[in-house]
């Protein structure tokens, strides 16, 4: 009986803790990307499938979330069995299911959400929610095997810009974070804006690689915060540059003024985390989410951390967007502290970490 699911799977975590190997199936469907895979012992990545919908919002300019919605139903079990295959395993071989719960579309995560729970009843395995979030900033020890916290980490991606402090024990406290839009949304906005389509934030890093990034003088926002972050209004002054040139048929470059737009965030994630982490005196730093990926992001990181010997750690290219390894290396981390979830798990799409 349902009832009964939760104590069950309770009683079997000494044995499975005991175990030399574990593995663990994650599923990730909180926005675009259907996701599952399989790791083993939270590092050790068996398999990672990821199908995208980029080509189905492509022409809307941004995600439909009901369209999202549709593709993951339709892709959801297709992407689990393949990820199974691919990993040498049956699902009889997984120890745990780990899904997101949040943060995200609402209609999204509940695919994956009711998917995971009905996948890990029929099999009787343990089911654990997984902040989004912590996901994300977990992709790092799959990359770097020998990584453990503590550590400050850079969580920055389309909805989120924080600077979260790692304790040895995986708790969070919050350093610093965006007041108003994320980074990536800045991003997206700023490419649009230049028609660059969607998605906007790699697009942009294309584009901004040959532009002059000082064409533009942009302002450098303040915030009452010492750590915090603030993107509204360098968008918004952006967006006004872009239209008084039009205005007065100011001739301008695309790539230029990417690269001024790119400039500019990139200098205020930089020079905000490097702030925090000279003040913390903290040796180990970790970049994650989405904007991760950004070339300019990645290389001012790497240039600031050899100035103060930090120790970077940022995620290969291919976990820092939206994928299901990092929820089953978070998954298994909830799972060796006995945090399981009950079959009345449901999406949060408003989840915070913190």
């Amino acid at each position: 009986m349902p009832s009964n699911y939760i104590k069950a799977q309770k009683e079997k975590l000494a044995a499975i803790k005991s175990k030399k190997d574990i593995f663990v199936l994650g599923i990730e469907t909180s926005c675009d990307e259907t996701a599952a895979s399989v790791v083993k012992n939270g590092r050790d990545i068996l398999s990672n499938v990821v199908f995208s919908q980029i080509p189905m919002h492509t022409l809307y300019g941004g995600v439909v979330p009901e369209i999202a919605s549709r593709a993951h139903t339709e892709k959801i079990d297709i992407v689990v069995s393949e990820a199974l295959k691919q990993s040498g395993l049956d699902l009889s071989d997984i120890d745990a299911i780990a899904v997101t719960k949040g943060p995200g579309l609402v209609g999204a995560l509940l695919v994956g959400v009711s998917y995971a729970k009905a996948l890990a009843y029929a099999s009787d395995k343990p089911l654990i929610g997984v902040n989004h979030i912590e996901g994300h900033i977990c992709a790092n020890y799959l990359s770097f095997k020998d990584l453990n916290p503590p550590g400050l980490c850079l969580v920055v991606s389309g909805g989120h810009s924080h600077i979260i402090d790692v304790d040895a024990n995986d708790s969070y406290t919050l350093v610093g974070c965006t007041q108003d839009d994320a980074a990536g949304e800045a991003f997206d906005k700023a490419a649009r804006v230049l028609g660059l389509g969607y998605p906007g934030g790699p697009k942009l890093d294309a584009v901004s690689k040959t532009g002059d990034d000082s064409f533009l003088s942009l302002p450098h926002p303040k915030t009452q915060g010492k750590y915090d972050f603030s993107f509204s209004g360098l968008k918004t002054a952006f967006i006004n540059t872009l239209h008084n040139m039009q205005q007065k048929n100011i001739p301008y470059s695309v790539k230029d003024c990417a690269a001024s737009f790119q400039k500019a965030v990139v200098d205020l994630l930089v020079e905000k985390t490097m702030l925090a982490v000279q003040d913390k005196n903290v040796d180990t730093l970790l970049i994650a989410g989405g904007v991760s990926a950004n070339s300019l992001l990645r290389k001012r990181f790497t240039e600031e951390c050899q100035k103060t010997g930090t120790s970077l750690y940022m995620p290969e290219l291919f976990l820092c967007g939206d994928n299901a390894a990092m929820i089953a290396a978070a998954g298994h981390r909830q799972l060796l502290k006995g945090n399981l979830a009950e079959l009345s798990l449901n999406a949060e799409p408003a989840l915070k970490l913190i």
